[in-house]
């Protein structure tokens, strides 16, 4: 019963373009677009995995721009900062030298037939893109929804970066069945629960 704007960034879902050949910095620019063209008044983010890193950039850019509509957050598993906390220090001697000799590396996907590509200008880049380096404002509250059976984000991820953002405009839900996906009935039931009272607080 509410208005929203999605999309799928290129290499994504139903937008063309080759996952191979993005970005943060890429995905970033395409989301900021769409939020520029397609968005009016206040809003309030939500993000996934790794659209919660973008979700945070957003914020960032955002901000720097003047830009102050961004009225909350919602993250859902969120993976800020992962190619940098959570696959760099895990690379083993092989795809160290995939990503040297042909610039990315495979690895099976639990959510689709076809292989996760991490290529070296996604890992690079998303050197250039970290938000946990420091204590994070984002001019608004934020909602984080994190399960404890996530076999792709620890929950310590979801824990480190609710300490990095004001304490006073953080709710942190962790759910203790809830895989990466919180895409059940009953997590999809706290997801909108999560929006709707963000919405209360915020208008």
């Amino acid at each position: 019963g509410r208005a929203y704007l999605r999309h799928d960034y290129s290499g994504h879902g139903e937008s063309g373009g080759e996952f191979a050949e993005g970005t943060i910095s890429k995905w970033l620019a395409e989301s900021l677009a769409v939020f520029r063209r397609f968005s009016k008044g206040k809003q309030i983010l939500v993000g996934s995995s790794m659209g919660a890193w973008i979700a945070l950039r957003m914020v960032q850019e955002l901000h720097k721009a003047g830009d102050d509509r961004i009225a909350g957050l919602v993250l859902l598993a969120p993976a800020p900062d992962f190619t940098v906390e959570l696959i760099e220090p895990v690379l083993t001697r092989a795809q160290k030298r995939d990503l040297s000799k042909k610039g990315f590396f495979e690895e099976p996907s639990d959510y689709s037939a076809e292989p996760y590509i991490y290529t070296r200008a996604l890992i690079e880049d998303g050197r250039a893109n970290r938000v946990m380096t420091g204590p994070i404002d984002t001019h608004c509250p934020v909602h984080i929804l994190q399960g404890l059976a996530d076999p792709d984000v620890p929950s310590g991820h979801a824990l480190k970066l609710a300490a990095l953002l004001p304490a006073d405009d953080v709710t942190l839900s962790l759910i203790p069945d809830g895989d990466h996906r919180l895409s059940r009935p009953e997590d999809l039931d706290m997801l909108n629960r999560a929006v709707g009272d963000l919405i209360q607080r915020v208008s």
